[in-house]
């Protein structure tokens, strides 16, 4: 009666350190799951944040600038495109703080020029080189700038970030997976005198099988609720 006893805290002790060890995988799991969607919500809203500044000749007359726009418009590509004159860009505060005393007691003119503030969409870095050797091919257009060096390095950063988190995220579902199969085969082993006198009496394999799926269902379900209580608790604390 004793080692009966015994026997059946063992088995309840590692259930329950189990379902514990569950719990603490599925939150992990959980968690690396938001990190990888924000990720890539992230990622995909810095690739459509580039922009292009495609700078204009200061002859062109307002019907010339609006041609140029409709050309930089109907280039693919293209999600929107901003006007932004030279009067407003000597006036940026940022601009005027490179200067240690008032512009106009420096420059005579405005040395700025008028430019479309050019909005595209998630492009590759070659795919985004390529877009400013058209808009600069359009007549008007004196150079487009565009920040290449860091465009290059946030994709490269954004997509090491996504490979790790995809890579962590599989190995702890890989883990979750050997758990679990630990978990169900460690009750069949304590009740492995049980199955055989079920098997000499002629019971069925799925009557057999039938309270030990239950039971990984409860355990799974009992870990699912604790992870998801971490996981708010966690978001929230945050």
């Amino acid at each position: 009666m004793r080692d009966d006893k015994r026997i059946k805290r063992k088995v309840r002790r590692s259930y329950i350190v189990s379902t514990i060890s569950i719990s603490l995988v599925l939150f992990l799991l959980g968690s690396v799951g938001y990190m990888l969607t924000a990720a890539l919500g992230t990622a995909h809203a810095l690739r459509n944040s580039v922009t292009l500044s495609a700078e204009l000749d200061t002859s062109l007359t307002s019907e010339q600038r609006t041609a140029i726009e409709q050309q930089i418009t109907s280039t693919e590509g293209v999600t929107g495109v901003e006007f932004s004159a030279k009067e407003e860009k000597i006036q940026d505060e940022e601009f005027r703080r490179m200067f240690a005393s008032e512009i106009e007691n420096i420059l005579t003119e405005n040395p700025l020029r008028d430019s479309y503030e050019v909005h595209i969409g998630a492009l590759d870095s070659e795919a985004i080189a390529a877009m400013a050797d058209r808009l600069g091919a359009i007549d008007g257009i004196v150079y487009v700038a565009y920040p290449a060096s860091t465009i290059e390095q946030l994709h490269s950063t954004i997509n090491k970030i996504i490979i790790g988190l995809m890579a962590f995220g599989g190995a702890l579902l890989l883990i979750s997976l050997i758990l679990l199969n630990n978990t169900i085969r460690l009750a069949i082993f304590s009740r492995r005198y049980l199955i055989n006198t079920l098997k000499l009496v002629g019971a069925t394999k799925g009557y057999i099988m039938r309270p030990f799926l239950s039971t990984a269902a409860k355990q799974g379900i009992w870990a699912g609720v604790a992870a998801s209580v971490m996981f708010i608790a966690s978001l929230y604390a945050l």
